[in-house]
C-alpha cells in the first residue's frame, strides 16, 4: 500500500527548485564553468550567460540589468542596505535606523546588534492588522535618519505594506528607502519599478529557485557603498559570482512570472475556502491580519490558544506540514514577536501557526488539511476546552 506525499504548506519558508531551475544550473554547471571574469573565450562564455540571467531576471522584478546586485541571498542583501547607508549616511550626519517591528528576525538581529553598539534605532509600530503605521513613521523620520526600511510583505501574516505612502515619506526627507521584497517577489504582482524604493532584497530559493541566491537592486544613480569588497558586480560585491546560481535564479522567477497572474486568483481561492472551512470545523479560529491587503497564499492563524508546537507535530503526523513563525526561528519557544506587535497576549502568539500556499498547491491537498485538522486539532480542543 502506497503512502501519499506530505501535503506542503510551507512555502513562505522556502520552495521546492523548479525543474527549469535545475537544468540551467546543470547547464551552467557542465557548459560554462569558467570564470566570468576571465578574458578567455570559456570565461566570457560564463561571463555571457550571466549576462542573459541578470537581463531575465530584472524582466520580471522590474528593474534594469545594471541595477541588479548578486549576493548570497536575502539576508546579505539586508545587510547590504542597513550597513551601506549608515556608511554613506556618516558623512551627511545620518546615523539612525528607522524599521517596522515587524521586519525577519535577521533584520531585526542586525538591528539590536548595531543598537548595543551606539547606532540609534527605532522601530515603527503595527495596528492590531500587523500593517505599519504610516503616521508613526511621519513622526519619526527626520533628517538624522540614515534608512527607512520595511518589508513588502509580512512572512508569518502575509500583510501587505503601504509602501507607496512610506516612500513619498522617505523622498520628501530625503531618506533612502528599502524594501525586502523577499515573500513579494513570485506571490504578487508587485515590481521594483512601482515600489517607489531604492532598495531591493530578494532571495531565489522562495520562487522555486536555488538557496544560497539572492540580489540587492539599487536604484540607478544611488551611490552605494559594497558590503564585501572586489570588482564584481560593478565593484559593489566582491567575490566570484555564483553563475549556477543566478542562472538557476533567473529560470525559476521566468517560470513563475509566466503563469503568476493565473495563478495568483487559484490560490488565494484555495486559501480562502480552507480559512472559511477551518472556520466552521473551529469556531476559536483567529486568522492574523483580516481585513488588511495580504499575499494571496498566506494563512496565519491560531486555534483558540492551543500551541503552536504542539497543532504542528499533530499535523505532521496526518501528514500536512505547515510552520509556525518566520522558518529561521522554528523549533523555538518563544512567541512570535510579529504577533506581539500585533497585540497578541504573550500565550496568543505562541498559538500562531502558518499555512503558505504554492503554485502547485491543489483542491486535494485543502480537502487533506481539512481532514486532518478535524482528526488532529478538533479533539485537541475539546480537551483543551475540558481542562479550563
Amino acid at each position: 500500500m502506497s503512502v501519499a506525499s506530505p501535503v506542503y504548506l510551507d512555502h513562505n519558508a522556502t520552495t521546492a527548485p523548479a525543474p527549469e531551475a535545475v537544468e540551467a544550473m546543470l547547464q551552467a554547471l557542465r557548459q560554462d564553468w569558467a570564470n566570468p571574469s576571465s578574458m578567455h573565450a570559456p570565461g566570457q562564455a560564463a561571463r555571457q550567460r550571466l549576462g542573459a540571467a541578470r537581463a531575465a531576471l530584472a524582466r520580471v522584478i522590474g528593474c534594469q540589468p545594471a541595477e541588479l546586485v548578486f549576493t548570497s541571498g536575502a539576508t546579505e542583501s539586508n545587510h547590504a542596505a542597513v550597513l551601506g547607508a549608515l556608511s554613506r549616511g556618516r558623512a551627511l550626519g545620518r546615523t539612525r535606523l528607522l524599521l517596522s517591528a515587524v521586519e525577519h528576525p535577521g533584520l531585526l538581529g542586525l538591528a539590536e546588534r548595531l543598537r548595543a553598539q551606539g547606532t540609534p534605532v527605532d522601530l515603527l509600530p503595527v495596528d492590531a492588522r500587523g500593517v505599519v503605521d504610516v503616521d508613526a513613521a511621519a513622526r519619526l523620520i527626520g533628517p538624522d535618519v540614515a534608512l527607512l526600511s520595511v518589508m513588502a510583505a509580512n512572512n508569518e501574516t502575509g500583510v501587505c505594506m503601504p509602501l507607496q505612502a512610506l516612500s513619498v515619506l522617505a523622498r520628501a526627507h530625503g531618506v533612502p528607502f528599502h524594501v525586502d521584497a523577499t515573500q513579494a517577489l513570485g506571490k504578487c504582482t508587485l515590481r521594483f519599478d512601482a515600489s517607489g524604493a531604492d532598495l531591493w532584497s530578494v532571495s531565489a530559493h522562495k520562487l522555486h529557485g536555488p538557496k544560497g541566491v539572492g540580489a540587492l537592486v539599487i536604484r540607478k544613480g544611488l551611490d552605494w557603498p559594497p558590503l564585501i569588497g572586489g570588482r564584481q558586480e560593478r565593484h559593489r560585491r566582491g567575490g566570484t559570482e555564483n553563475a549556477p546560481g543566478i542562472a538557476g535564479f533567473a529560470a525559476a522567477a521566468t517560470r513563475v512570472a509566466a503563469t503568476l497572474e493565473a495563478d495568483l486568483p487559484r490560490i488565494q481561492g484555495l486559501r480562502d475556502r480552507l480559512a472559511q472551512r477551518l472556520r466552521q470545523r473551529v469556531p476559536a479560529l483567529v486568522v492574523f491580519g483580516e481585513g488588511a491587503p495580504r499575499l494571496p497564499n498566506t494563512l496565519g492563524l491560531r486555534f483558540g490558544t492551543l500551541d503552536a508546537e504542539r497543532v504542528l507535530h499533530a499535523l505532521e503526523r496526518e501528514g500536512i506540514v505547515a510552520s509556525s513563525g518566520a522558518a529561521c526561528a522554528a523549533g523555538g519557544t518563544e512567541p512570535s514577536a510579529v504577533l506581539l506587535a500585533m497585540g497578541c497576549t504573550p500565550h496568543e502568539a505562541r498559538a500562531g501557526i502558518r499555512f503558505s500556499l504554492g503554485r502547485d498547491t491543489t483542491d486535494t491537498d485543502i480537502a487533506r488539511t481539512l481532514a486532518a485538522v478535524e482528526r488532529a486539532i478538533v479533539p485537541l480542543l475539546a480537551e483543551l476546552a475540558a481542562a479550563a
